[in-house]
């Protein structure tokens, strides 16, 4: 299941706080979304019909959880950008990623401790 980037706000909101009501969840993103509690309700509502969030509600509240694994979200969306962008190669995305002065020393020497495990 791919989210949309408005989607991926709420979900990485989610991932890190849930259950949240629909005022937490505006609040959190208030500041770099400006969105209004529409706005949030509308995305919310997107995403429980994609089975992206699942909610319980008490009352008149509804408290929102993700559905979804972001580890499984995350590795759908690496697979879009290589499909997409460089044709499935993952060696043209990390050659362009170090390449790219996006990554930091650290980072890269990460990476390549990772090719040089047994």
């Amino acid at each position: 299941m791919r989210l949309t980037d408005s989607e991926w706000k709420i979900a990485n909101c989610l991932w890190d706080k849930s259950p949240m009501t629909i005022a937490e969840i505006t609040q959190e993103l208030k500041e770099s979304t400006e969105w209004t509690k529409y706005t949030v309700i509308a995305l919310l509502k997107r995403m429980e019909e994609k089975g992206a969030v699942t909610y319980v509600q008490e009352g008149r509240t509804k408290y929102f959880s993700p559905a979804i694994d972001k580890a499984e979200a995350e590795n759908e969306e690496v697979s879009t950008l290589l499909d997409k962008v460089y044709n499935g190669n993952a060696g043209l995305l990390i050659s362009n990623l170090v390449g790219s002065d996006r990554l930091t020393e650290e980072q890269i020497e990460e990476l390549r401790r990772m090719f040089t495990e047994d």
